[in-house]
C-alpha cells in the first residue's frame, strides 16, 4: 500500500457561529464544536483511507478559548498517524475576530478513525509519511499515546512500549 502525506487527509471545514448554536454566555456550544471537529476528522480520515471510516474515540480536547456569536470558526484536520486499520486525526481549531479579522487558534483535539468495509470489518490503511516538522513532531507523539493508551487499558506492558518506541524511533 504506498503511503500518503498529511496534506492528501487535510480538510479544513469554515462556518459561523449562529445564535441557536450558542449558550447562555452567548458562546458556541462544546457539543456542537465536537460535532463540527468530528465530522472534519471523518472526512480527513476518509480521505487517508478510501474506505467508510468510523469514531473509534476522541482521545483528547481542549477548550482553550470561548468562540462568541458571530464569530468565523475553521475546523483544520488532518491525519496525524495511520496504524494498521486506525488513524490518529489531529484536529486544530481557528477563529476569526468579528471585527478585526484577527485570526486565534481557539481548541484543538485528536480523535481516532478505523477504517471499515462495507460490512463493517476493520480495514488496513495506508501508512503516513509526515514532511514538515510539525507533522513529524505529530507522527512521533501519536505512538506515544497509542502505547500509553494500550498500557492503560492493560494490552501492552510498559516495558514493551518502550521497546517499541527505541525501535520506531531508532
Amino acid at each position: 500500500m504506498r503511503a500518503k502525506t498529511p496534506s492528501q487527509s487535510r480538510t479544513v471545514m469554515t462556518d459561523m457561529v449562529l445564535p441557536s448554536e450558542t449558550n447562555p454566555l452567548n458562546n458556541l456550544f462544546g457539543g456542537e464544536l465536537l460535532a463540527r471537529m468530528d465530522r472534519a476528522a471523518s472526512i480527513a480520515a476518509r480521505r487517508h483511507s478510501r474506505r467508510i471510516t468510523v469514531t473509534a474515540s476522541v482521545n483528547h480536547v481542549a477548550f482553550n478559548r470561548s468562540v462568541p456569536l458571530g464569530s468565523v470558526v475553521t475546523v483544520e484536520a488532518s491525519v496525524s498517524r495511520a496504524f494498521k486499520t486506525s488513524m490518529e486525526i489531529f484536529i486544530d481549531v481557528w477563529m476569526e475576530d468579528r471585527f478585526t479579522g484577527e485570526r486565534t487558534k481557539a481548541n484543538e483535539a485528536i480523535y481516532t478513525f478505523v477504517a471499515v468495509d462495507e460490512t463493517g470489518i476493520p480495514t488496513e490503511v495506508p501508512p503516513l509519511n509526515p514532511e514538515t516538522e510539525i507533522e513529524k513532531e505529530r507522527f512521533a507523539a501519536a505512538l506515544r499515546r497509542k502505547q500509553l493508551s494500550l498500557v492503560l487499558a492493560g494490552k501492552m506492558k510498559p516495558t514493551e512500549a518502550t521497546e517499541l518506541r527505541a525501535l520506531f524511533m531508532g
